[in-house]
């Protein structure tokens, strides 16, 4: 959404707000896209926020939570209750409530995992297992399997009977134990005879992970050969779960990210709060060290000038400190802002004329 459309858009949302028009307000939100919406959440306050989310649908609200920044996600988290946001995560799919449920206080996740449905939170707390990092963290569970001696009509039809809102590429073929013996695209599937077996169309070439592998192999391996989709293993080569490529592409933003901050001096977590005390915690693992050195560099100085006390010669030994601290500020400053604003993090939105 172009800058002068947001604006226009923040603008007639302030005018239904105010009127208490919440049925047109409804009508303007079902007009936008998510992304569209979760940039503008990102800029509001607290009370406007709070308004906008009462207004979507569970399944809209779940989706703007989703696309908003990790410190503006926190404090929708303070702003609603536990019932509103079970209701929203209800909504998520697993993979993506595992994600969102690792950022919360652990009371908090507890009390909203304790209120979904037996069988998403069995599926929630089983990828909450993984590392955060590794396959299994990013995995969706949700996959379509069938035995080597089912029929293409069979599958089909299994398909057909499957509730996924996801878009699926493959049918994966197991043995009786769960355990993978391959993969069938979906166009042999659907132009092959509905009497075949799968388990005689299996792809040989079928490349998997295992669960304890690391994002950034993961990336690397679909960067590699092309991938859309691969299934992901447990160590016993039962079959977990699948990573797509829209999986991966966040995985890469993020892993490109901690590169950023690290090569800046700082790291990914300033992101996570709007607190200035949290964000100098962050910085001042690095700063120190560069204020402590440059501070006895300073010390030597003054000492040598100590028989020439004159103000201006004071002032010139502490300049290796000053410039110092406001370059490496500056640069950590400038890295947060561009990788914010590279990855949409940080809404380019000016509200002033």
């Amino acid at each position: 959404m172009a800058k002068e459309d947001r604006k226009a858009l923040l603008e007639q949302i302030d005018l239904l707000l105010e009127a208490g028009d919440r049925e047109a307000l409804r009508r303007l939100l079902d007009e936008q896209r998510e992304s569209d919406i979760a940039e503008l959440v990102e800029i509001l306050d607290r009370d406007r926020q709070r308004l906008v989310l009462d207004t979507l649908a569970a399944s809209e609200a779940a989706r703007v939570v989703l696309k908003v920044s990790e410190a503006t996600r926190a404090r929708l988290f303070e702003l609603l209750g536990d019932h509103e946001l079970q209701n929203i995560f209800s909504e998520l799919s697993p993979d993506d409530a595992a994600d969102l449920l690792a950022e919360m206080p652990e009371e908090l996740a507890e009390n909203v995992i304790g209120g979904l449905h037996y069988a998403d939170a069995f599926q929630i707390r089983r990828l909450m297992r993984y590392s955060p990092d590794s396959a299994g963290g990013i995995m969706d569970p949700v996959v379509i399997s069938v035995p080597a001696d089912a029929t293409v009509a069979e599958t089909i039809n299994k398909i057909r009977a499957a509730k996924i809102d996801e878009d699926f590429y493959s049918v994966y073929v197991v043995d009786d134990n769960e355990r993978f013996l391959g993969e069938v695209r979906l166009r042999l599937l659907l132009t092959g005879d509905e009497t075949t077996r799968v388990g005689e169309l299996i792809d040989p070439d079928s490349i998997h992970v295992t669960t304890d592998m690391d994002q950034e192999e993961v990336r690397n391996l679909f960067s590699k050969n092309d991938l859309i989709v691969v299934p992901v293993l447990e160590p016993d080569h039962r079959l977990a779960g699948c990573i797509t490529a829209d999986r991966v592409i966040e995985v890469a933003e993020e892993e490109a990210a901690e590169d950023l901050y690290v090569m800046a001096g700082t790291n990914p977590d300033e992101l996570e709060s709007f607190s200035a005390l949290h964000a100098a915690r962050v910085r001042m693992t690095w700063l120190f060290p560069a204020l402590l050195g440059t501070g006895i560099t300073a010390t030597l100085l003054t000492a040598f000038k100590a028989h020439n006390p004159a103000i201006y010669v004071a002032a010139v030994a502490f300049v290796p400190m000053i410039a110092a601290i406001s370059g490496n500020a500056g640069l950590q400053t400038s890295a947060i802002v561009v990788s914010g604003l590279a990855t949409g993090h940080l809404a380019a939105l000016r509200l002033t004329t």
